[in-house]
């Protein structure tokens, strides 16, 4: 449509609804009530909302005040109306998350009570190694869950060794109750189109079959000055609830392609640099990154009775990543001047996961919930690597503030076959479990007890030649001690002895250094006490925690031998609230103080002492479909170095939007529109790096708009 058509277009229309209304105003009347009526539900489905409670592991769907653990999920509806680009930026919603990168390339990692969180340890259906590694688009899903601590006993061991201090579970779509046919289309960044569909039907003579089918495709330039990312998916779900047995088929298709990604930036300077422009890029345009996935799971239930659940559930991925990474290492913080590198992976990975389990409750006065059960996975992981360095590691000259464009260096190192990758890494995890939770006083005390024992076996390969280079075989019992108690309605006191587990650390191979080169040692185990509290006032719902996790170190012991030495400790408090506040008036914020002290007493790089988040939606009462919505997204500061000789200020972004629902006949139609960093504010986002001093820099102002409409 152009332009100059608009006033006339506008005009005719008006035009035609008056001559409407003023020819048939009984039926006009009948059909405003009928669009209000229509408006005033679409816009309280659109509602943004947190369910308190979801998936224990083991343990089942449970609402929060019925666990000794901090557990929330975000649904759908937040992730339609905020329309978020990664799972990284659904968690930006959450006061206790934050979210960094890997080296050179897009990988989301997430620090949850100081410890990071892989992307490659995140569950999907309750699975792990099944969810796309690197970046998540959240379009698929229907809820992110979130636990706050360890969860070796509820959900095994993450095979990459990662969520020692939380987890994050997805949960794909299904079909619901009511039959669904949205359409959207959106715009985001600088150029980045796309849109999307979901339609979900239930079949039969009680609907006992379901199906829903889901997509999306986004493409263009992002906020991010000559950064591109191609993100297309494809899910479906087909179920079937016949009372006493229950089963669904979950499958996925994930496809994403970053260009010229801006890069984390090393610190190779004795001075933090400023942060350059909002938009800035200091990536080359050689970078890429492209990530392929094809995953889902099989999900059984059968009621042997009404008070036994037999259930079985088993998923799959196979996984292909290509990818030339850039680094940049800042040497002159006050000219910006930095050494630039490269390096190309090709990977492919093949996971598969099983798990199994009988949930009986037995008991009236003191009731008893079993739980018993085991899970199996298998991972192979095949890659190869070429760094991009050029002759002896040097590099090329580059600049953060006035980046020239330079040719792909020359190969510098290369391991593995580029051109086949074979196996580097293979991982079996074995486990079985059983837990009792015991209720008394009408279940308002609840005290749960429980044990797994976990198998890791893993086998790692060389990169020149493919041959078997060490086996990693031990096991580990990982308890948990909960106990929940409710003294009034809507309370909910709770404490929590639970534990993190990861295979054990190698001693160095030189024999001049420790009396016990190469040696592997036992599982790690973390432990975690929790105290907290929940208390639902009518619609809102508030959470506060204490916590304190104790992870061994390692390091050369009084004989000589290399051992498990000292305790690196986590601290903290917790404190959440999500709910309607005042009618049309609803709000999902918190705070999380936390003290992460390595051993030795220095304070671990990248984790913040003191997070904050506030998100509000007021539905306005003198215009009706209207939506304002507002974020507050703060994040203390943090230290660089693991010596605490550098450091980050702390900072602040808000984020503004709204949407506005109409009636076009008997179609609801939804406008959104959201600004992220309204301010356009620059700043270090994190600084937290498992292998070196690197900072992430924030995503500079970002429009995002869309419109859809349910049919």
């Amino acid at each position: 449509m152009k332009d100059s058509d608009m006033p006339f277009r506008t005009t005719a229309a008006s035009t035609l609804v008056l001559a409407a209304l003023l020819a048939q105003p009984v039926q006009a009347q009948e059909e405003s009530t009928d669009e209000a009526e229509i408006v005033v539900s679409a816009q309280r489905e659109n509602a943004t909302l947190v369910v308190n409670g979801g998936d224990a592991g083991v343990l089942g769907d449970k609402p929060a005040e019925d666990l000794p653990f901090a557990i929330r999920s975000y649904d759908e509806s937040l992730i339609l109306n905020q329309q978020p680009l990664t799972l990284g930026e659904v968690l930006d919603n959450d006061p206790t998350i934050r979210t960094t990168y890997g080296f050179g390339n897009a990988q989301e990692q997430f620090v949850i009570r100081g410890f990071t969180l892989f992307g490659d340890d995140v569950g999907l259906n309750g699975l792990y190694g099944i969810a796309p590694r690197q970046l998540i688009a959240p379009e698929l899903f229907d809820s992110v869950q979130v636990l706050n601590g360890a969860s070796a006993f509820l959900n095994g061991a993450a095979p990459g060794g990662s969520g020692l201090g939380g987890s994050v579970n997805l949960k794909l779509k299904r079909a619901g109750g009511e039959a669904l046919t949205r359409a959207t289309a959106g715009f985001t960044g600088n150029s980045r189109f796309g849109g999307s569909f979901d339609v979900a039907r239930r079949f039969g003579e009680g609907g006992e079959w379901g199906v829903r089918v889901n997509g999306a495709y986004r493409d263009g330039e992002s906020s991010v000055d000559e950064e591109y990312r191609r993100t297309q998916v494809l899910g479906g779900a087909l179920d079937y609830d016949g009372g006493a047995f229950r089963a669904a088929l979950d499958l996925a298709y994930q496809e994403v392609r970053v260009d010229n990604l801006r890069p984390k930036v090393t610190i190779g300077s004795a001075a933090i640099p400023a942060v350059p422009e909002a938009d800035a890029n200091y990536a080359q345009d050689f970078t890429f990154t492209e990530m392929r996935d094809f995953f889902g799971t099989l999900s059984l239930e059968f009621d042997l009775a009404d008070n036994a659940l037999l259930y079985a559930r088993a998923g799959a991925r196979d996984g292909r990543e290509d990818g030339i990474y850039g680094g940049i290492t800042v040497l002159d913080a006050v000219t910006g001047d930095a050494n630039g590198n490269a390096l190309f992976v090709p990977r492919t990975d093949n996971n598969e996961a099983i798990e199994a389990g009988l949930r009986v409750t037995l008991g009236e006065a003191v009731t008893h919930e079993f739980n018993f059960g085991g899970n199996l996975l298998w991972q192979t992981n095949r890659n190869a690597y070429d760094f991009r360095y050029g002759p002896g590691f040097a590099g090329f000259a580059t600049n953060l503030y006035d980046t020239p464009q330079v040719n792909l260096p020359s190969s510098t190192l290369v391991g593995g076959d580029l051109d086949d990758p074979f196996p580097i890494a293979k991982v079996r995890q074995l486990s079985a479990f059983a837990s009792d939770t015991i209720g008394l006083w009408d279940e308002r005390i609840l005290l749960t007890g429980g044990l797994r024992i976990q198998e890791i076996h893993q086998e790692n390969y060389s990169y020149f030649g493919g041959g078997l280079d060490t086996v990693y075989d031990e096991d580990a019992v990982t308890p948990v001690v909960g106990l929940v108690v409710k003294p009034v309605a809507g309370l909910s006191l709770y404490a929590n002895r639970i534990e993190a587990l990861q295979a054990g650390p190698t001693a160095p191979l030189d024999p001049a250094l420790v009396t016990n080169p190469g040696e592997t040692l036992s599982p790690r185990k973390s432990v975690q006490y929790e105290i907290g509290g929940k208390l639902a006032a009518g619609p809102v719902f508030v959470t506060l925690a204490a916590y304190r996790i104790e992870r061994p170190g390692e390091g050369v012991l009084a004989d000589g031998s290399f051992g498990y030495l000292g305790d690196q400790r986590h601290e903290g408090l917790e404190f959440t609230v999500n709910g309607e506040l005042a009618p049309g008036l609803r709000l999902i914020g918190g705070a999380a103080l936390t003290d992460a002290e390595l051993i030795g007493g220095g304070e671990v790089a990248g984790v913040p002492d003191f997070t904050a988040n506030a998100d509000l939606e007021w539905d306005l009462p003198f215009a009706p479909g209207a939506t304002l919505t507002a974020r507050a997204v703060h994040t203390g500061e943090q230290w660089v170095d693991a010596a605490n000789t550098l450091e980050i200020d702390s900072w602040t972004r808000f984020d503004l939007g709204a949407r506005y629902v109409f009636a076009a006949g008997e179609t609801p139609v939804t406008l959104r529109l959201t600004v992220d960093n309204v301010a356009n504010e620059r700043y270090w986002a994190s600084a937290f790096d498992a292998f070196s001093a690197a900072l992430l820099q924030g995503r500079p102002r970002t429009v995002k708009a869309s419109v859809s409409a349910d049919f």
